[in-house]
């Protein structure tokens, strides 16, 4: 009999959840990385998975990250569905050759012949003060490379069908997983950290399979006024923004951004006629420009002010400031009131 009971999880849970879920289906899944095994993963996310499914399956990796996904990409050629973790998203950019030239491309360069079904997890973003080389959001790093797919689940329900979806995905799937979320959804009220940070420690979850379709957009809250894109952790932030101002926005939930859902985000906008993108990158070159510039496109005679854009500092993220830097509801909210008076 299928298990179709539904638990409280949170999101690390939710992703261990899929790991354990994938690992018991298909034999050919592999998860490895630095203190994965015994260890369980620095965030726990691997928790009793070695135990369960063996070192063969379940092992530690040197400290090289361009190891890690080169051992990848050669797994995944030859059969396995292998799913490296790197430890902080901060720490990709050694292995950003082995993802950009070999991993993306093994499909395209072999006419077929031989894929890359990779998923690579890595916890990114700030909230936790980790400083400037544990909290950065690399995503726009991995949008702008042709045969990757890039996601950024926002709770615990996604994290788990979009893990799923991605292990099953034939080609590289760029893992991103906001670490400010992993014990339970943000409470974006706060700019600054107090206690308890999270509103509540979990969310519903259905055990067992199911996934949750890549390039798909989620409405988090439908509205008139005006359109908030927003993913990961910026989404309890827009949230939060929005009952602080009382303006009747629609806010979208990216979640996947390469593939994008270009359409819902096209009929939000021409539906309410102003758009405010939020994330938590740095501004310059960061996806919020690739957002603005879809709106601008298609939407552009159904604009009724310009387009806003609240993000991070274009500068390393800073310790001593990371909530100044965290774009927080005061920020957005303040931006939201200038779109609506413009």
């Amino acid at each position: 009999m299928t298990d179709t009971r539904i638990v409280r999880k949170n999101m690390i849970e939710a992703i261990r959840d899929a790991l354990d879920v994938k690992m018991a289906e298909d034999s050919n899944v592999v998860v490895f990385g630095e203190d994965v095994g015994y260890f369980g993963g620095v965030f726990r996310a691997t928790e009793g998975l070695q135990q369960k499914y063996g070192k063969s399956r379940v092992f530690d990796a040197p400290i090289s990250e361009l190891g890690i996904i080169g051992a990848a990409v050669g797994m995944g050629a030859y059969g396995l569905r292998p799913v490296p973790e790197i430890q902080f998203a901060d720490y990709i950019l050694p292995a950003y050759d082995q993802i950009a030239s070999e991993a993306a491309r093994l499909r395209y360069r072999s006419s077929g012949e031989f894929h890359a079904p990779i998923t690579i997890r890595t916890p990114c973003g700030g909230g936790i003060y980790g400083g400037q080389t544990h909290s950065q959001s690399p995503e726009a790093l991995f949008t702008h490379i042709a045969g990757l797919k890039t996601v950024m689940p926002s709770n615990p329900y996604d994290a788990k069908g979009m893990l799923i979806a991605a292990i099953e995905d034939d080609d590289p799937v760029i893992f991103l997983e906001p670490k400010r979320l992993y014990n339970g959804p943000f409470d974006g009220h706060h700019d600054r950290p107090v206690t308890p940070w999270y509103d509540h420690t979990a969310s519903e979850v259905p055990t067992g399979h199911y996934t949750v379709q890549l390039g798909k957009a989620s409405t988090v809250r439908e509205g008139e006024a005006l359109t908030i894109l927003a993913y990961g952790t910026m989404v309890y932030v827009a949230q939060a923004a929005v009952e602080e101002t009382g303006i009747d926005a629609e806010i979208i939930d990216l979640r996947s951004l390469l593939p994008l859902d270009e359409q819902a985000i096209i009929d939000s906008v021409k539906k309410t006629g102003r758009c405010v993108v939020v994330h938590e990158a740095t501004k310059t070159c960061g996806f919020g420009a690739e957002l603005i510039t879809i709106v601008q496109k298609h939407c552009l005679h159904y604009l009724e002010a310009p387009i806003e854009r609240v993000t991070g500092w274009d500068t390393p993220y800073p310790h001593a400031q990371e909530w100044d830097y965290f774009p927080g509801p005061t920020r957005l909210g303040e931006n939201l009131r200038k779109v609506m008076e413009a």
